[in-house]
């Protein structure tokens, strides 16, 4: 009979496939040995024959394997014959994933159902099927009996020999652990056994290096996300007995305040914790005991300040949020060493805590790595009970600091919240929050590397004043040069309203020499800014080409501008530095930065100063939509030329629907036009 098969022919039926060799046989023919005779395929070309032909041998030898090492009788034929299927899969000229999987999950499917095995069965299976997982990831069963020969044996020379490559691909290749945990699963567990060798972190260290390579650039992306997920998923499993414990957990700031059980929380009765360590609160303890007359509780867990709510503290918490700290004296009451909950952790769970948290400083010491670890850590990806472990957060600062030492802003950024009303990193580690274990040294490190770069705004110096003044005056108080630069801008940029308030920010920078040299400059810059701003002088100015930063300072300390209307510093050298002199001028509305290096950290300080401009010429400068965004706030805008920046579409349309006076827009050669 010739046409379409009417009844299909299963594989197990059939018992030799061959090719049609014999002379005048017709073309592109397989023949099929079966049951009581045979049958002809014929395909369109000798390619798709051949496809044929090598898939149904490949299919015909899989169910025999299947067959085989369903009911292993003697393990030495078991894995001879795994070997020979190894081999065969190596061998196959079929070019599929499944050709490799298959006899991957034929060894799975033997090992989950023989519980029995000896260790060196064990090791003989692993060795065997190496040369497959060299280009193949394991399937779930097998990373869950990857898994248990780690823990189990953890200085196995199959550890490193063959594990080691597997890890290694997976760490380049992998795109989601979400669609497969046990390989995220199983590379956690083989870092935790490099970690039980003599070595121990030396080796896990020789690891990560090997990983990201002998180059100052990592030349496999997904690297360092799957590290990191790695760690995440570890440490979150060190807390996990914490987390699954508590019917109704707390939040955060409850755990900071030393709540931790629902019969504990006492919403009426505000919470605040004591210092423990005399040094720091016997300074001002007669007068916080005259003002307040706190109740003392004692729990198992921490000692913590009731406040009544008596009329005393009303009045010195009246228009302050409660985050908020009104002044010095609250904060030398907050103590940082007292925020966290008493936490003991298993000895097991304390080496994978340990472990994991040296693989992140790891990590963090690696400059190309560094951007892209602090924008995965910004969202702060860590349970509460972390957060609020002693040890864990005390190892963690070491990161911490490593992005606040970092002089790009992409990774010192990240220490901010990654949105609005969310704690960040800042937060966690400044005096009061729950990592903070130091006098506030790290938190001066923030600040500084934060002003230093594009933060050296209004709404930042305000978001300190509000939030962190007593720790700011604290740390000026003890010498700190970046400290006492906050609180003279504080003034110079009338962040205080409060007049007692600004008496005590003038007595904490007379008291060191280096506040009382910077606040007689401030005073300086004061007189000079008042001359500056005073009637007279003329209304239209312009630079001569070549001009630098220094040369407009020079220029604008000669004399009085309050008059001064019209700017023109086009093809000129000034950059975002002389925004500081810019904003000093109360008349100005109309100002050409053509051609010039003026950049977005000046953009976001004249929007904070300068709401009164009208004309606003950035063509042919640096300015990004991080700047230009920026230019929202400044809504007397009337004519704002762009041309030839980096502004994109989304942010043209943004501009243009907040800035309703805006008639006149040059958008040509950027990606808006």
């Amino acid at each position: 009979p010739t046409g379409y098969m009417e009844n299909s022919i299963s594989y197990s039926a059939i018992e030799d496939v061959q090719l049609l060799s014999w002379e005048n046989a017709p073309k592109y023919c397989l023949q099929l040995t079966i049951p009581g005779g045979t049958v002809l395929l014929q395909a369109a070309n000798s390619y798709l024959r051949d496809q044929w032909f090598h898939s149904l041998q490949w299919k015909k030898k899989i169910y025999k394997y299947k067959k085989v090492l369903s009911n292993p009788s003697r393990w030495e034929v078991v894995l001879k014959e795994i070997r020979t299927l190894v081999d065969m899969a190596l061998t196959s000229p079929l070019q599929d994933d499944s050709i490799h999987q298959a006899p991957l999950e034929i060894v799975s499917k033997l090992l989950s159902e023989n519980n029995n095995l000896t260790t060196q069965d064990h090791e003989s299976i692993i060795v065997a099927i190496a040369p497959l997982l060299e280009n193949n990831h394991p399937p779930p069963d097998l990373c869950e009996f990857f898994c248990k020969h780690c823990r189990e044996r953890p200085r196995s020379m199959v550890v490193i020999e063959v594990f080691t490559p597997v890890v290694q691909r997976i760490l380049k290749h992998n795109m989601d652990f979400g669609k497969c945990p046990r390989l995220r699963l199983f590379t956690q567990e083989y870092i935790l056994s490099l970690n039980e060798l003599n070595a121990g972190m030396e080796v896990v260290k020789k690891f990560i290096h090997s990983m990201h390579g002998p180059t100052g650039q990592c030349p496999h992306p997904r690297v360092l996300p799957n590290l990191v997920a790695v760690c995440l998923a570890a440490i979150y499993s060190c807390y996990e007995e914490f987390i699954n414990s508590r019917d109704n957990s707390p939040s955060l700031k409850e755990i900071r305040n030393g709540c931790q059980q629902q019969c504990d929380r006492k919403p009426n009765l505000p919470l605040r914790l004591l210092h423990t360590s005399p040094d720091l609160v016997s300074q001002e303890a007669t007068l916080t005991e005259s003002r307040l007359k706190p109740v003392i509780v004692t729990s198992n867990e921490i000692h913590v300040e009731v406040e009544r709510n008596n009329t005393a503290n009303q009045k010195m918490t009246a228009g302050v949020g409660n985050d908020s700290e009104p002044n010095l004296i609250d904060c030398l009451m907050v103590s940082p060493t007292c925020s966290t909950m008493s936490i003991e952790l298993s000895p097991q769970a304390d080496r994978i805590l340990g472990c994991y948290v040296e693989i992140l400083k790891m990590l963090s010491d690696y400059d190309d790595w560094r951007p892209a670890l602090a924008s995965l850590l910004q969202p702060i990806p860590f349970p509460k009970e972390a957060l609020a472990h002693e040890k864990f957060t005390k190892e963690l600062k070491y990161v911490i600091q490593r992005f606040a030492e970092d002089p790009r802003q992409e990774v010192h950024s990240c220490l901010l919240s990654v949105r609005a009303g969310k704690d960040g990193w800042f937060q966690l580690y400044s005096p009061g929050g729950v990592a903070c274990d130091d006098d506030g040294e790290l938190f001066a490190s923030m600040v500084h590397i934060l002003m230093g770069s594009c933060y050296k705004t209004k709404k930042f110096l305000l978001s300190l004043a509000e939030n962190k003044l007593g720790p700011c005056m604290l740390l000026a108080l003890r010498g700190n040069q970046t400290m006492v630069e906050i609180l003279c801008l504080m003034l110079e940029y009338n962040i205080i309203d409060n007049n007692d308030t600004q008496l005590q920010i003038i007595s904490t920078l007379e008291s060191t020499d280096v506040g009382k040299r910077m606040y007689e400059q401030l005073c300086e810059r004061q007189r000079e800014l008042k001359e500056l701003q005073r009637k007279g002088g003329p209304t239209r100015l312009t630079l001569p080409s070549k001009s630098t930063d220094a040369d407009l300072a020079r220029l604008l300390s000669s004399g009085s501008f309050g008059n001064l209307e019209n700017l023109s510093l086009a093809f000129t050298n000034v950059t975002s530095a002389c925004a500081e002199h810019l904003i000093k001028l109360p008349s100005l509305k109309q100002l050409n930065l053509w051609s010039t290096q003026f950049g977005d950290a000046g953009l976001r300080l004249l929007s904070e100063h300068l709401t009164m401009l009208q004309v606003l010429n950035l063509c042919e400068t640096p300015v990004t939509d991080a700047g230009l965004l920026a230019l929202s706030s400044m809504k007397s805008l009337c004519s704002l030329n762009m041309n030839s920046t980096k502004l994109s579409a989304d942010t043209y349309e943004d501009l243009k629907a907040k800035l309703p006076n805006l008639k006149e827009v040059d958008v040509r050669y950027t990606e808006a036009w």
